[in-house]
């Protein structure tokens, strides 16, 4: 690969649980495959409501049991530009894709967390941890790291001149 770094998005509702989590798994896989210089990644939420918060104590919590970064977060609202401007936007869920296509209609770089692991079942997104106890948040740090090496290849492929 070569050029500009891949863009990736990891976005979810408040932009504290599950997209910033995405985000710390995203970069420790990237940089153990070789790919750190090759890739950027960042999150966002869909809505307002956390803005400028960091990642919620709980996702803090267990991205450190697992030997993740957990600090330097601040939660922002996605725009239609930073859509525009990214290789790939990867939502929790299907609401936060139809939220985003509401913004930015013509985008076609959008997808699901869940679509990048052959295991889950289509368009099944990845629930919120937010409303339950700790045990979500390990359940959803499971989740995003099945999908993870399915992010990896379509940021290789991407990388490959696809762009």
């Amino acid at each position: 690969m070569s050029g500009r770094p891949v863009e990736v998005v990891f976005v979810c509702w408040g932009n504290i649980c599950r997209s910033p989590m995405a985000e710390r798994v995203a970069e420790k896989m990237a940089a153990e495959a070789g790919l750190s210089d090759q890739v950027r990644f960042t999150s966002a939420g869909t809505s307002r409501e956390e803005l400028g918060e960091p990642i919620d104590p709980r996702a803090r919590r267990v991205l450190e049991a697992h030997g993740y970064r957990a600090g330097g977060h601040s939660a922002h609202q996605i725009t239609p530009d930073e859509i525009a401007g990214a290789d790939l936007v990867i939502a929790a869920e299907p609401l936060h894709v139809d939220r985003m296509l509401r913004m930015a209609p013509e985008a076609d770089n959008l997808s699901l967390l869940s679509d990048h692991d052959p295991a889950a079942p289509e368009g099944s997104g990845l629930p919120d941890p937010w409303y339950g106890g700790p045990e979500g948040f390990e359940d959803t740090l499971a989740a995003v790291e099945a999908a993870m090496p399915g992010v990896l290849d379509e940021v290789r492929r991407l990388g490959a001149g696809s762009r």
